[in-house]
């Protein structure tokens, strides 16, 4: 028997995103419940802070404890709120033990937790697009989103999944140790099999902009590319830093012709010629975090921000210097709490996957 999709040529695809900005409508926020600290893998360890890595191996695979997850869903439920009270539909994945313990031929883990949606998924216009992510504690992490795309597939939306890695040993650097600031750029996985994460990836409509890192290697980006056809257009940003893992705390579009750059990790001078037209807004230094926090981001979280339409952005509420700068560059900042969803991986762009802006693909250059 044929399952029917409950479309009709009439009906409006739920699904709709082509940039960072355009008026945001419906979205997807992660969830905290069932979070596990990712099992042992250099993939993981290479790039967490100093201070969070001495203490890594004996929690690897446990439960978070409940004190972050109790701080961390105080602030998740007021970005919530935020988000609903500016009249966004809300949508959440389904609560997933990850705890369980599962294995490849090849080899074992457990899972990492459903608080990023942006890590491991990229929708583009009326497609999502799951990716082939090379953490192997996030192998069946798209699972607990199954239910919402069914849903949204049945409505209209494409759905396509990158070819499923094997991650091998032999994807990974065993021995990997982050480059010197006067050292070649290497990285903890090679060119074995195409994996990436969707957060190293922004859209500007018709061009794209990518990060080569940690997660995500030439060959993914090549297979997205192929995917996508010559409607568009990748573009690949160079960085200076030397453990490089997501586009959004280097480089973020806010609006057609403003884009928020690191520089730490960019040189200016160095990115694609096709931004010479656009102005590029260079972020001020984070505000120390206040008290003890752990934390498996950088201090550039900062950047981590969510557009709402092409003015108002959701920030961080405690980085003042970043509130001002958004204020001075002509956008409207709503302050939000969200130091404690660090620890889970990400701040607001990572929280989020954003299914539908109200706008159409063109190009903005």
């Amino acid at each position: 028997m044929t399952e029917t999709t409950n479309s009709s040529p009439n009906q409006i695809c739920p699904v709709n995103s082509y940039n960072e900005w355009d008026k945001l409508e419906e979205v997807i926020v992660g969830r905290l419940e069932g979070a596990t600290i990712p099992s042992y893998h250099v993939s993981v360890t290479h790039n967490i802070p100093k201070t969070t890595a001495k203490l890594y191996r004996f929690f690897a695979g446990r439960r978070y404890p409940n004190f972050l997850v109790q701080r961390a869903q105080k602030e998740l439920d007021e970005f919530i709120h935020i988000l609903k009270s500016e009249g966004i539909i809300v949508r959440r994945p389904e609560i997933t033990n990850f705890s369980a313990r599962y294995k490849s031929p090849d080899w074992k883990s457990k899972g990492f937790c459903s608080a990023c949606p942006r890590d491991g998924f990229l929708v583009i216009g009326d497609e999502i697009i799951e990716t082939p992510m090379s953490w192997r504690s996030r192998y069946f992490e798209m699972y607990a989103y199954r239910s919402l795309f069914k849903e949204y597939f049945k409505q209209g939306a494409k759905w396509t999944s990158a070819p499923k890695p094997q991650l091998l040993d032999s994807l990974y650097d065993s021995n990997f140790i982050p480059p010197k600031k006067d050292e070649p750029i290497r990285y903890v996985i090679n060119e074995l099999e195409p994996v990436f994460d969707a957060a190293d990836f922004v859209r500007c409509g018709q061009d794209m902009f990518a990060l080569k890192s940690n997660v995500t290697n030439s060959l993914g980006i090549t297979w997205l590319q192929r995917h996508l056809g010559e409607k568009y257009k990748i573009h690949e940003i160079e960085t200076e830093c030397r453990t490089p893992m997501h586009i959004d705390t280097t480089f973020m579009p806010l609006a057609p012709g403003k884009v928020l750059v690191n520089p730490e990790y960019i040189n200016v001078s160095k990115l694609p010629k096709i931004l010479k037209s656009w102005d590029i807004l260079i972020a001020p230094e984070p505000d120390p975090i206040p008290g003890f926090v752990v934390s498996m981001c950088s201090k550039w979280i900062s950047l981590n921000v969510l557009m709402l339409d092409e003015k108002r952005v959701i920030v961080e509420k405690s980085q003042e210097s970043m509130i001002q700068a958004l204020k001075n560059w002509g956008f409207e900042p709503i302050k939000c709490s969200f130091l404690n969803f660090a620890p889970f991986g990400g701040s607001f762009h990572c929280a989020t996957l954003d299914i539908r802006r109200k706008g159409e693909l063109q190009s903005y250059f």
